[in-house]
Formats: C-alpha cells, sequence, structure tokens
C-alpha cells in the first residue's frame, strides 16, 4: 500500500495492499477500497462507502459525505461504487438517506470534473456524467448513458440506456432509452443512432424502435394510445418491450417530443 505520508488514513479502514493514497487525502473508518485503486491529492472518503477495485479518483472529490437532506436523522446509510470508474476532480458523491438508504454507482463509469451524485441514486454501467451533471435525490441513470455538461436533473427521474442528454438541460421528467434529448426543459429529438449501433442493435430492430418512436412522440396520440398501438402493429422485440415496460413504470411522466 503506497499512502502519501501527508494523508490521513484510518487504521480501521479496510483498503487493499495495491492501492494508492494521494496526498493530504483522508480515508474515514468504514471505508473500503479494492484493488490498484487510485486515490489523487485532497481528497475526502468517509462513512460507509465501498469503492471497487481499478477506480481512479482525482483531486479534491468528496465521496460519502452526509447527504444534503433535511430529511436526513444520522441514521446508518451507504455509498457503493462498482469497479473501473473514474471520478474526476471535485465530484461529490453522497450515500443514502433513511435507515439502510443506499447510493449505487455500477462499473466502468466516466463521471467528469464537479459531477454530483445526490442521496438514493443509481447509476449503472458504462455510463459517462459530463463537467457539472447535478442528479437529484432518487434519481435512476440506466447502462450506456450519456449526459452532457451542466445538466441538472429532477429526482426521481428516470433516465433510460443508451440515451444522450444535450448539455445545459433541465431534466423534470423520463428521458425514454434510445432517445437524444435537449432543451429547457428537455424534449426528445429522436434516436440515439449512434449508441444503438455501438451496442451492435441489428438494422430492423432500429426501424423497429424508429416506428415506435414516430407513434409515441409525434403521432398526436396520447402516450397510453400510442403505447397500445405500438404493442398491437409493430414486432415485441426485445428493445421495443424494454421501452414499453419503461414507459408503463414511469412515474414522473415522460419526457415528450419537441415538435
Amino acid at each position: 500500500m503506497q499512502i502519501h505520508p501527508s494523508a490521513i488514513v484510518s487504521p480501521k479502514a479496510k483498503i487493499e495492499p495495491s492501492v494508492i493514497v494521494g496526498p493530504y487525502s483522508i480515508i474515514g473508518d468504514n471505508v473500503s477500497i479494492g484493488a490498484n485503486t487510485l486515490i489523487g491529492s485532497h481528497c475526502v472518503i468517509e462513512g460507509n462507502t465501498t469503492i471497487g477495485a481499478a477506480c481512479q479518483i482525482f483531486t479534491g472529490a468528496v465521496i460519502g459525505s452526509k447527504p444534503q437532506d433535511l430529511k436526513f436523522k444520522g441514521e446508518d446509510v451507504f455509498l457503493e461504487i462498482g469497479n473501473n470508474n473514474m471520478i474526476r476532480e471535485y465530484c461529490t458523491l453522497n450515500p443514502g438517506t433513511g435507515q439502510a438508504g443506499k447510493t449505487v454507482i455500477g462499473d466502468n463509469n466516466l463521471l467528469m470534473a464537479y459531477s454530483h451524485v445526490a442521496h438514493d441514486c443509481r447509476v449503472g454501467s458504462d455510463c459517462v456524467l459530463a463537467n457539472n451533471c447535478t442528479l437529484a435525490g432518487h434519481v435512476t441513470i440506466e447502462d450506456k448513458v450519456v449526459i452532457g455538461g451542466i445538466v441538472a436533473i429532477h429526482q426521481f427521474v428516470r433516465v433510460g440506456m443508451l440515451s444522450i442528454t444535450g448539455g445545459c438541460s433541465k431534466v423534470v421528467q423520463d428521458i425514454p432509452p434510445f432517445s437524444t434529448c435537449d432543451g429547457h426543459p428537455a424534449r426528445v429529438y429522436g434516436l440515439n443512432l449512434i449508441g444503438l449501433r455501438r451496442k451492435g442493435i441489428l438494422r430492423e430492430s432500429i426501424k423497429q424502435i424508429d416506428r415506435a418512436f414516430k407513434l409515441i412522440f409525434n403521432s398526436g396520440l396520447s402516450v397510453k394510445h400510442a403505447t397500445e398501438k405500438v404493442e398491437k402493429e409493430l414486432t415485441l422485440t426485445e428493445e421495443i418491450s424494454y421501452l414499453i415496460n419503461f414507459i408503463k413504470n414511469s412515474e414522473r411522466g415522460l419526457t415528450r417530443s419537441c415538435r
């Protein structure tokens, strides 16, 4: 274990021998850090925080500090971070609220500088949160999502897999999977074709998703009636079934078309 002499590391922390801790960083009692993780300078990691293997945490990140929630009364709360995540300068990641509340971040994510993940969030894997991206409490980010810089996401919003949201957007309702969204408030502009192709989705499946989007967002039908029409008229591929279930389970309502 390589710990800089100026760092303060609790003897109670569970840290793998291959971890590197930079100058002036502070690691608390209940922190667990996996193999080959690099902690930069002036980082603070505290609370009931678990960090996986091969993560990189850059200067000034504050991870596991008390949630910014007036309801928090000092309960035992948790933050779990998976493997191979890159957490850039001055990011802030909070645990959950309420007894045993938990914030969870998956694997292979890039959180750019000054990003904030609030209490009780769920971030999937292979996501990119650009600079100053801000997640309010209870936000769910599914896998392979890209969120632009200075985007603010309202509490309890769900962001569907393989979607991309443009910079400076205001997200107040659920972002549909496979979509490209932008605006203030955010609106659906079309499919994330690049993401779908990179994922290896078949051309015929992409055509089905495109037809579904035209019915749901551009037909003039209500979301309910458009979804029923999709179920009746289109082949229920894995992607279409997923899209329908996402819409049916939406709590905040669906982001609508820009048209």
